[in-house]
């Protein structure tokens, strides 16, 4: 049987390699760059919205496979979910890459994200997995309020 974490390495992988959502989003209605200095990954995250719900995300720009693939698959998760769905599953991204929380319910809310759990093991890969949560955190709570 295949081990989970060589699924999830799959998984990352196959999204740092060729992802659909690495597109430039028209008629966007909130976009924020994303820096992180520390290895140069930068991204920019664009934000379609439906009254309060988001209706579709995309992001442009290079990076490392982690934060790139860790863009890829926050999208697939936040798509179609409220403001406040997302603001959950944000800080509950937060909380297991910082070890923060454990809770197995919580983190079935992450879908595919839970594939950035051992992320946490990589202190230097943290903010590159961390980079686009923390860049829609701030769309969120700045912009759309």
């Amino acid at each position: 049987m295949e081990d989970l974490t060589d699924v999830y390495n799959e998984l990352i992988m196959e999204h740092s390699m060729n992802s659909y959502n690495k597109r430039k989003l028209e008629d966007a209605d909130y976009s924020e760059v994303g820096h992180n200095p520390n290895c140069g990954d930068e991204i920019t995250l664009e934000i379609k919205m439906n009254g309060d719900v988001i209706e579709d995300m995309a992001f442009t720009g290079h990076g490392c496979a982690i934060s790139q693939a860790s863009t890829s698959i926050m999208i697939d998760t936040l798509k179609g979910k409220t403001i406040n769905e997302a603001k959950e599953i944000i800080k509950i991204f937060i909380d297991m890459i910082k070890r923060e929380t454990t809770n197995e319910e919580e983190l079935k809310k992450l879908e595919d994200a839970i594939a950035f759990r051992n992320v946490s093991n990589m202190p230097a890969r943290v903010k590159c997995a961390l980079l686009a949560w923390h860049t829609i955190e701030d769309i969120l709570n700045k912009k759309v309020g």
